[in-house]
């Protein structure tokens, strides 16, 4: 009797038989495929999430491209723009570059022009309210800055992402009478910038009604 039921017992518990209260493991052979599918699945998935990004990456590329691309008016002469704006250019400063952009509400134009430091000191400090100054750019942008209107149309980097040797400001006609200030005809956000020991680039931009056309190209200096 104990022999019996002894072997009863063994057979119960031999590894071909499931062990009361458990539920049976799958064979190995699906577990293998089980695992196949579910890594196809993620390499699949991983792969979509791939290709929709990439997508996404060069449609903002190419959205951007053509935003900096549209638009801009190619009689735009520093010589012009300065008249519009109200700025006077030194007749010492070198590698004047202008641009003027077209926008659905209002219109931007750029500025920009070169001179030694000490000269491009004293433009600025004639342009100012008296009692102010530029100051320092101690929160720039990134580098990946893109405003409406960006200077990297002249091929310049945006002011708003420099720091080391930056300073800017903000002018308005108001009831500024300084000997440049008086000149200016419409608010301008103004930088200065020191790339090179002793030479300085200004920055100019400013919102210009959209009634204003540039002159066809050619018949500007």
């Amino acid at each position: 009797m104990n022999s019996g039921t002894g072997e009863r017992s063994a057979s119960m518990n031999s590894p071909g038989n499931d062990v009361a209260g458990r539920q049976p493991k799958p064979p190995l052979r699906l577990s293998v495929a089980l695992g196949i599918v579910a890594l196809v699945f993620c390499v699949g998935g991983g792969a979509v999430v791939g290709v929709l990004w990439w997508v996404a990456d060069r449609a903002e590329s190419e959205l951007s491209e053509q935003e900096m691309n549209c638009c801009w008016e190619d009689g735009a002469t520093p010589v012009w723009m300065s008249g519009h704006m109200g700025i006077r250019i030194p007749e010492a400063a070198s590698d004047r570059r202008a641009g003027y952009k077209v926008g659905q509400r209002y219109d931007t134009g750029l500025l920009s022009f070169v001179l030694p430091s000490r000269e491009a000191e004293t433009y600025t400090n004639r342009l100012v309210p008296d009692g102010t100054q530029l100051i320092p750019n101690s929160s720039p942008e990134k580098k990946d800055y893109r405003p409406a209107a960006r200077f990297a149309h002249l091929g310049l980097v945006e002011p708003e992402t420099l720091v080391q040797g930056l300073t800017r400001g903000g002018v308005c006609p108001d009831e500024l009478t300084t000997p440049e200030g008086k000149y200016l005809q419409r608010c301008v956000d103004l930088f200065a910038h020191e790339f090179n020991p002793g030479t300085t680039r200004i920055y100019l931009r400013s919102i210009i009604e959209p009634s204003v056309t540039p002159p066809p190209t050619g018949t500007e200096p």
